[in-house]
């Protein structure tokens, strides 16, 4: 018995027990990069899998966002062996805190054997060295990367036998009675997500110091090229700053999140977040008031950061101090929906600073400051037409505009505004925890849930729709938002620690009802195990002027 298998425009028939691996070879391109992963029938599939029956296969490297994903959490493994390999009377492990500026910002940390106590370490330029040379020497020994299946109570205790107890905790709330477990030779690993074949595929990487941490470096998935570790200062510090207070209230990762839930802290976790949220807003507001020649509070951020929320909070902060704020959305001055222009791949460009209606916006404004009477637009999202409806504005001595949008702190938007009279906010929801300490939780994933939760409710936008777009929005963003970051007065994060245990509740019906013959099906997939790690927290707990309001509905705001 054989199987029938499509790659590209060539069908060819293969004996059953092939190995998917084996036509990666066939069909690898030469000086490109190698195929680490393959979409076979419309799913994710390792390439060490068996054809289990007729269809097409679509192998990707590194270069596609899947294969880049495995690729990453693959060289995380190798680190883990790397470190474990060069141990001797100190066990060193790594704690992955996020992906920042094409690379992994890691903590090395040391284990002690007879406890469950974890001490960070700075590590030195020698260990950086060694480090690197065991991981490339592993690479060139091409050693296999296993996939093992097992029960989770004994996979529970391998992982508490490594004092590895963020893991284990992850696992407590897992309801399958098995879990695949990743062996890269003496070494175990749990890992959300596909992975590499062997070591043998994973040359392209350094490991490199920054400041008092490790980062695992990635190449430019198109160049190939290692390009200066620069991240953003000011988004470094305000990581920090997440980092801690999630340290403080005792919930770094997923599974610290659900014994909170299950332990009835839910609520109380949610009313700390919350406050601490006031108290940053609190502290910007103090701060334009203390400065009032700023005429023009321009707020952004990427896509579902929560912006048109914050606006609003933050008006109601001003206005407690006496001033007089007018929220303005940017989204309003959106050209109408047909003449939005395309971008390098044929597709509309919601993103584009083209996508708005400059002149108009700089000719509102100024008519504005010099105290006229003037009528704004609105933006119907379900027609896709700008509409004037009497929605009328005029200045006095005490108003401020809270302008907010993503192209909030590109000067080219406001061109005609002072710029002295400009203060700059930029908002993201950096996710402060991790599913567990190899795992990092995505921002861009939590965004992109809360987007699905919002298009659903107030766009008429399906799941399906919201995920077919996404990639769009992804590079909009790097073009136009990230690009400004650093010129911000203030920034502030508005993930929420507990948010994805109330997305969850609203996000899942849309999941499930993507097509699974549809390419975006492999992306909701995805999405729907990562919320099977998280407990649900009912609606109810959230305060009706939290941010999260702005995609799950029932906030005082109107968003």
């Amino acid at each position: 018995m054989g199987y029938k298998i499509t790659v590209g425009d060539v069908t060819r028939e293969y004996p059953e027990g092939t190995r998917i691996i084996e036509l990666a070879k066939e069909f690898q391109p030469e000086d490109e990069y190698p195929y680490i992963l393959c979409e076979y029938n419309s799913r994710l599939k390792e390439l060490n899998n068996p054809l289990t029956e007729d269809g097409t296969i679509k192998f990707l490297s590194s270069a596609d966002k899947n294969g880049r994903k495995a690729y990453r959490r693959s060289v995380v493994l190798l680190l883990q062996k790397a470190l474990f390999d060069i141990s001797t009377d100190e066990i060193y492990d790594v704690t992955v805190m996020r992906s920042l500026d094409n690379g992994y910002l890691c903590k090395l940390i040391k284990r002690n054997a007879e406890s469950t106590k974890v001490e960070e370490i700075v590590p030195t330029d020698e260990m950086i060295s060694e480090i690197d040379k065991r991981m490339h020497d592993l690479v060139k020994r091409d050693l296999p990367i296993e996939k093992v299946v097992m029960k989770i109570k004994q996979a529970r205790k391998i992982f508490n036998d490594k004092n590895m107890h963020e893991k284990d905790t992850l696992l407590k709330y897992r309801t399958s009675s098995n879990v695949n477990i990743y062996r890269l030779g003496g070494c175990y690993d749990y890992f959300y997500g596909y992975m590499a074949p062997s070591t043998g595929y994973l040359a392209a990487f350094k490991i490199i110091k920054f400041q008092e941490a490790l980062v695992v470096q990635f190449p430019d998935r198109f160049n190939g090229e290692f390009k200066p570790y620069n991240p953003s200062e000011k988004l470094c510090i305000q990581l920090q700053h997440s980092k801690k207070w999630s340290q403080m209230v005792g919930v770094e990762t997923v599974g610290a999140l659900n014994d909170k839930i299950v332990n009835g802290e839910g609520e109380d976790l949610v009313l700390i977040n919350e406050a601490l949220m006031e108290k940053r807003i609190g502290d910007i507001a103090l701060e334009i008031y203390e400065n009032r020649s700023k005429k023009f509070i321009m707020i952004a951020g990427p896509s579902s950061s929560g912006k048109t929320t914050f606006s609003h909070r933050l008006s109601t902060q001003l206005k407690g101090l006496g001033m007089k704020p007018h929220p303005i959305p940017l989204d309003d001055y959106y050209v109408d929906r047909d003449q939005i222009p395309l971008d390098e791949f044929g597709e509309k460009d919601f993103e584009c600073v083209e996508g708005i209606d400059i002149d108009q916006f700089n000719e509102d404004m100024l008519e504005l400051l010099e105290g006229k009477r003037v009528l704004l637009p609105s933006f119907n999202f379900k027609t896709g037409k700008r509409e004037y409806r009497d929605k009328y504005m005029q200045l006095g001595a005490d108003d401020v505009l809270v302008i907010e949008g993503i192209h909030g702190l590109n000067d080219r938007l406001s061109h005609s505004l002072p710029k002295e009279s400009k203060y700059k906010i930029y908002i993201s929801a950096l996710t402060q925890i991790s599913i567990d300490e190899h795992n990092p939780l995505s921002t861009a994933d939590t965004r992109l849930i809360r987007r699905i939760v919002r298009d659903a409710r107030t766009r008429g936008t399906n799941a399906q729709e919201t995920l077919a777009m996404w990639d769009s929005v992804r590079r909009g963003e790097t073009k136009n938002i990230f690009t400004f970051q650093d010129e911000a007065d203030f920034m502030i994060n508005s993930a929420l620690i507990y948010e994805l245990s109330v997305l969850k509740v609203y996000a899942l019906p849309q999941l499930f009802a993507v097509d699974p013959n549809s390419p975006e099906f492999i992306e909701a997939n995805r999405l729907i195990k990562l919320l099977d790690y998280v407990m649900p927290l009912p609606s109810d707990v959230v305060p009706n002027t939290s941010i999260i309001r702005e995609f799950i509905g029932g906030g005082v705001y109107r968003v």
